[in-house]
């Protein structure tokens, strides 16, 4: 029987092998092959640290109390990777750099991941390029997603995933933070821009379009990229209009509104899933059993792997107060 530790270890390590697919190990093998012998290797730790993703800044020089753009500290790159074995890492803050100061620094981390770390597995670096490869100077930046959407043109979407996917794997980043597939029912919401609009039909389609152009028929080609839907789901329809606050929302509602578009992005091809950050009728989105397993994986046959969003897995702890502590909040998040 596969736990849900070794089912998301076994989703990370597809995805981190299918995106460095060019690298001579991968070539000798399937990644299928490669996972399954890569995870009769691993311990417990090392699976765990598969699941963990940390901000660049926990890697990075400090200088006077903030962490960019002062480059990778091999010190806490090699603690972090070699001792507590952390399979991803996310850029974050307020820094666009040029493409070579990009290579530096994933060079850098893959050195560690793929030459010291014992069973050399590539670490996974996401990004929110979410109008273009918004941390990359001199890359095409495009108008919000509401803009885009208000087009009505689908093939734009597609020609801004292939440009955002040409652009960021210049710069070594194999995995974006987006499409945002909430839909636009709730003006008061502050991240309203992020979305594709109020039409089911237009967002889905939107969306879908955005996702072929990102990926191609390859997410590990070497100008493509993986997408990451998000916030699954409700997140963009709080019942007051504050970020991060509950939802309430009915079956129907739910699968006529706000299911359909990522249930046809997951069919599209998409390998990763971000989880709205507050709550729907009751129930935290990092501990919704029903719409992480039920829908996502059980209806929709979706093989990939979820990923947390900002902290909030610790959250189920601190504020939504259903966890006894935050390492029950941990297991009630990989159970979900």
């Amino acid at each position: 029987m596969r736990t849900p530790v070794k089912m998301v270890a076994i989703a990370a390590l597809a995805m981190a092998l299918s995106v460095f697919a060019t690298a001579q190990w991968a070539k000798q093998a399937g990644v299928d092959v490669r996972v399954e012998d890569l995870l009769k290797q691993m311990t417990l730790e090392e699976k765990v640290g598969q699941m963990t993703q940390v901000t660049i800044d926990v890697v990075s020089k400090d200088a006077d109390g903030k962490a960019e753009p002062y480059g990778i500290d091999q010190a806490k790159l090699e603690k972090a990777i070699l001792q507590y074995h952390v399979g991803s890492i996310l850029n974050v803050v307020d820094y666009a750099y040029s493409v070579d100061q990009w290579y530096e620094i994933i060079s850098a981390i893959q050195d560690v991941a793929t030459k010291k770390a014992r069973l050399h597995i590539p670490v996974l670096y996401g990004i929110d390029a979410i109008h273009g490869a918004t941390y990359t100077m001199g890359a095409t930046l495009f108008p919000q997603a509401i803009t885009m959407a208000a087009s009505w043109n689908p093939e734009l979407l597609r020609q801004e995933g292939e440009i955002t996917a040409a652009e960021a794997r210049a710069s070594g980043i194999p995995w974006n933070f987006y499409p945002v597939l909430d839909m636009g029912r709730q003006p008061l919401w502050p991240r309203f821009w992020e979305t594709l609009g109020e039409d089911v039909h237009l967002a889905t389609t939107m969306g879908v379009e955005y996702i072929k152009g990102l990926q191609g028929d390859d997410f590990g080609a070497k100008n493509k990229m993986a997408s990451c839907l998000k916030h699954y789901v409700g997140y963009g329809f709080p019942f007051t209009g504050k970020d991060r606050t509950p939802a309430f929302i009915d079956e129907r509602t739910m699968r006529e509104v706000f299911l359909p578009a990522f249930e046809a992005a997951v069919k599209a091809g998409a390998p990763t899933v971000m989880v709205n950050s507050g709550e729907v009728n009751g129930i935290p989105g990092h501990a919704n059993y029903h719409l992480l397993t039920e829908v996502l994986k059980g209806e929709w046959k979706f093989q990939g792997f979820v990923v947390s969003d900002w902290e909030d897995i610790k959250r189920l702890y601190s504020r939504e107060h259903v966890a006894e502590s935050p390492k029950e909040a941990v297991r009630m998040a990989v159970m979900a």
